[in-house]
């Protein structure tokens, strides 16, 4: 256990922000607030504070060089109420949507006019808020500025959120308030371990979304130290974090907890699973970079590095004959890329549910498993794609109604004049639309890419196109696939 502690030790030196960051980061901050005050003082606009939340704000556990800032700006939901009365949940979301919207135009981002400010511009997947970029010599931060309503803590564990953020203060409190200075530091290294492994965050290149931040810090307290977690990491999805103390069963029960594979409950809203987006692929490889570690501690577990792009070299390789790419250019800047991952999880799942069985429900080109990855800098979006059985049979056997149905029995033999009888039913053998994956693959696709993307190609992998169409395969075949096939 001393080597762990020196590398975990070592490790945290790397990791941990210089008081110069933690400075830089609070007058920013201040700057901020004090144009957003007055502004808010000549537009006779009314709020409650102005508060730097995540990790670089009152949680204070954040990564060094990582200089982005989360700025909370309260509203008091009692003078908004009246306007909401009577409304259900989804209109008052939208109503409140609109709110949110005219004062993300009028007044953040008019706010932000000072030439350290560059390409102030509002964002949103289902929450709006102001994204600003603080640029002074070499020095570039990323703030956003997000609305949200001041609640009661003793009503929202009752009611819920108004919107999707109210909860956040109230995370950032609790963080703040819960954990000592050794656990923060736990939670850098754990961070630093999900980046190692390419699975933190919503733009997580394993899986749809990986472990979050304040997942990350949840899991600390649930297990007060970063060893004790690790030890206990491989049973994290066989049994559940909930800070309400109700067992397996009883959370068994809650319709909306039932399909996630993870779950570490808010103690915020004890109908919130925090691990509800993470994916069970991060998980997966993360607990196995967990045993790696235990194993063979080394600081290596804890440096990120570049994903490679896969060896294409190599066409006798047998997987890569079986992964197929589909490399895209995102053209609408304003589509927000939590919005176009989910767009193409939704193609990969359609493309799998479709590739996987005929419309009869026999089976077709065996077991399909996919990843998608971005570069939204770059505007590079792919989706990769693993197929069992790329050439079939032409015809298979398909299935028709058991021999005791009369009518369908009838109707079955005169649309199938071949049939043949076999165990109690009928059945016949059918053409195939496709026997060949890559042409079912690019006949499906045909009316199915979303519209704000051009397609760069669509090939098997040892034609893929892009540096990021490369790194694409890579995560399948070497992170992904080791655990499902």
């Amino acid at each position: 256990m001393t080597k762990i502690n020196n590398i975990l030790s070592e490790a945290l030196k790397e990791i941990t922000p210089t008081p110069e960051e933690i400075i830089l980061i609070k007058n920013i901050s201040e700057k901020i607030k004090r144009v957003l005050h007055k502004k808010a003082i000549e537009l006779d606009i009314n709020y409650t504070k102005i508060e730097p939340q995540g990790s670089t704000g009152i949680k204070q556990t954040q990564l060094k060089n990582d200089f982005d800032i989360d700025l909370f700006i309260g509203l008091d939901y009692n003078q908004y109420k009246p306007k909401y009365e009577g409304l259900s949940k989804s209109k008052l979301r939208k109503e409140s949507k609109k709110d949110f919207l005219a004062l993300c135009n009028n007044w953040i981002l008019q706010s932000l006019t000072l030439d350290e400010f560059h390409n102030p511009r509002l964002l949103y997947a289902e929450h709006p808020y102001v994204t600003v970029d603080y640029l002074l010599d070499d020095i570039k931060v990323k703030i956003d500025i997000v609305l949200y309503f001041v609640l009661d803590l003793e009503f929202i564990k009752k009611n819920g959120p108004i919107t999707a953020v109210d909860r956040s203060p109230w995370h950032g409190c609790f963080v703040r308030d819960e954990l000592n200075s050794d656990q923060k530091n736990d939670v850098r290294l754990l961070k630093q371990f999900f980046k190692s492994c390419y699975s933190y965050g919503d733009k997580s290149p394993v899986g749809k979304v990986g472990f979050i931040g304040y997942s990350a810090e949840l899991l600390i307290y649930y297990f007060n130290n970063l060893i004790n977690l690790f030890e206990n990491f491989n049973e994290l999805n066989k049994k559940p974090l909930d800070y309400y103390k109700r067992n397996e069963k009883e959370l068994s029960k809650i319709i909306h907890f039932q399909n996630d594979y993870l779950i570490i409950i808010d103690p915020i809203d004890k109908n919130r699973n925090v691990a509800s987006a993470i994916s069970e692929k991060a998980y997966k490889y993360c607990n196995q970079k967990v045993s790696e570690f235990l194993k063979q501690p080394s600081p290596e577990f804890f440096i990120i590095k570049p994903i490679p792009e896969a060896d294409l070299s190599n066409k006798e390789d047998v997987m890569l004959s079986k992964i197929y790419i589909i490399e895209l250019l995102n053209t609408d800047f304003k589509v927000h890329y939590t919005i176009n991952r989910d767009k193409l999880y939704s193609l990969g799942e359609s493309i799998k549910a479709n590739g996987e069985r005929e419309f009869s429900h026999a089976d077709r080109f065996g077991k399909i498993i996919f990843e998608v990855y971005f570069e939204e800098e770059k505007n590079q979006y792919n989706l990769a794609i693993f197929c069992e059985k790329t050439n079939i049979s032409k015809t298979y056997i398909r299935k028709g109604p058991p021999i005791t149905e009369e009518t369908h029995t009838i109707n079955f033999k005169k649309k199938n004049p071949d049939y043949f009888e076999k165990e109690g039913s009928l059945y016949v053998e059918t053409q195939r639309e496709f026997n060949n994956f890559s042409k079912f693959l690019n006949q499906f696709l045909k009316n199915k890419i979303p519209d704000n993307f051009n397609v760069v190609n669509i090939s098997n992998a040892f034609h893929t196109v892009s540096s990021s169409g490369k790194k694409a395969i890579n995560i399948l075949k070497n992170i992904i696939l080791p655990f499902y096939i």
